[in-house]
């Protein structure tokens, strides 16, 4: 059974052009196209490129074998063979900064802001961004969505080379495409390949890194490897067409198969970021599967053999409003096929709540379609913010009714984002859903403010938050975050 394992990219380097010959069906004559040249697109993205590398304390690092993560492969993943070293008696671990891992991650305008995958940065204190001509920066973190792997950072540079993006959509099977990275450290890699596929799902990849949403990826046999995470896949114009995120491999190394989230989820993903602190997700509101020719059998479907098939419709949701029912086949998004459950979700993560869009479906073995209004998680056309608590580092978000059924519970807050402060230091860790604080049930993230406000001005010297949570996985954890003076 093969795993699909999540690497760092990084890359820049030399690329061979390949010609490609075209025999008559009498054989008499061969027909020699151009050779592609990739040189002006290697030149040009290996300079919007970058290497990142992660540090952490050692009591913020990792334990392998027995850590959140629990994979043997975890630290080959980021480039770095170091594992944690257990500090010797005496030593101080909160002043033992070490290497934690190496990626890369692509610029997206000329005053600094870079992205990047999320699994590269996740974790760390201090994160270290080298350009092309070596120049260093220590970068902050804008805005991390772990659902799809992107992470939003920002250097205090101007004047920087940019990749112009491009239209990962107009992508064709066949085409030639660029991984630029850094490759087991090995800085302004390029290789090259062509697109294998489009809107690839890769169920097993929630394996590794918890829930993970996007499951619509351009598949590319082009070579990336640990420490190609985050780097740029570019077309023969030198457009970003997508950031490399995972390989599918038995080893951990490249065999063959690599993949990339397209420009288009990245673009609205990053723009949110920016804007909001967090994504704002579109939500249809159906519950469905995959139409197969069994199934369509079974339902007595004869128009078509595939499409989404509505299985449940939820209350109060976009897709009741729009008339969907239980049944339905939909077939295409604003005309755009929706085959599978990858191109779904493909198209799905463009828009927002509040977009308005056509979809087409199957009804009685007859086409219709509606106009359908899109909402949030929780039902409304509203911006969801990420409330930003620098006090503690952290960003905090309300839970989804998602989360909350997986999770068997009614309320919480979710941590949505960390930076250097008291949670960190605590060893809490993105997606971590407080329930309560000092006996306190949290409901809203003004909940933990007010918490924290009345301890801040209370007259016991120790001040201290006892919060009880849970992780994605379903563990209870407790944790003391000690909230005195760093002095």
């Amino acid at each position: 059974m093969k795993r699909i394992h999540t690497i760092t990219l990084a890359a820049i380097g030399i690329l061979t052009m390949v010609p490609c010959a075209i025999a008559s069906p009498q054989g008499a004559t061969t027909v020699s196209s151009a050779p592609t040249d990739f040189t002006r697109a290697a030149e040009s993205a290996v300079n919007g490129v970058v290497s990142i590398k992660s540090f952490a304390t050692a009591r913020n690092l990792p334990s392998y074998g027995q850590g959140s993560f629990g994979d043997p492969f975890f630290d080959f993943f980021f480039g770095s063979p170091r594992r944690q070293q257990t500090p010797r008696r005496g030593q101080q671990q909160e002043q033992q900064e070490q290497p934690r891992g190496l990626g890369s991650g692509v610029i997206l305008s000329d005053d600094g802001y870079i992205v990047t995958n999320n699994h590269v940065i996740d974790g760390a204190d201090r994160l270290e961004v080298t350009l092309n001509d070596n120049s260093t920066y220590n970068a902050r973190v804008i805005g991390t969505d772990p659902i799809t792997d992107i992470a939003l950072l920002k250097i205090s540079a101007d004047n920087l080379h940019v990749i112009p993006m491009g239209d990962s959509d107009a992508l064709r099977v066949g085409e030639w495409v660029l991984a630029v990275g850094n490759p087991f450290g090995f800085t302004s890699t390029v290789t090259t390949g062509i697109v294998s596929a489009k809107a690839r799902g890769m169920g097993g990849n929630n394996a590794r890194r918890g829930q993970m949403g996007i499951e619509s990826y351009i598949q590319t046999d082009a070579a990336v490897n640990p420490g190609n995470s985050g780097g740029a896949l570019v077309n023969t114009k030198g457009e970003l067409v997508g950031i490399n995120t995972a390989i599918y491999s038995e080893t951990g190394n490249y065999v063959g198969y690599s993949f990339a989230i397209p420009a288009s989820i990245v673009t609205k993903v990053v723009d949110d970021l920016r804007k909001y602190g967090a994504v704002q997700r579109a939500v249809l509101g159906v519950s469905f599967i995959e139409l197969t020719p069994k199934l369509a059998k079974e339902k007595g479907i004869t128009i078509v053999n595939d499409g989404i098939y509505v299985a449940e419709v939820n209350d109060r949701s976009a897709a009741m409003e729009a008339g969907i029912k239980e049944g339905d086949v939909i077939t295409a998004i604003n005309s755009a096929p929706t085959h599978n459950t990858a191109q779904l979700q493909g198209e799905m993560s463009k828009y927002s709540p509040g977009d308005k869009i056509t979809v087409e479906y199957i009804r009685d073995n007859k086409r219709h379609n509606t106009s359908v209004t899109f909402r949030n998680s929780q039902g409304t056309t509203s911006v969801t913010k990420a409330q930003d608590f620098s006090a503690l580092g952290c960003a905090l978000k309300e839970i989804t009714p998602e989360r909350k059924r997986e999770l068997q519970i009614s309320y919480g807050v979710e941590v949505s984002g960390l930076t250097a402060g008291k949670f960190r230091d605590a060893g809490i860790k993105e997606g971590f859903v407080i329930l309560d604080i000092n006996n306190a049930r949290v409901t809203t993230p003004d909940d933990v403010e007010e918490i924290y406000d009345a301890i801040m001005k209370g007259q016991d010297a120790d001040k201290v938050m006892f919060i009880t949570g849970l992780y994605p996985t379903g563990r209870k954890v407790y944790y003391a975050v000690d909230l005195g003076s760093d002095e």
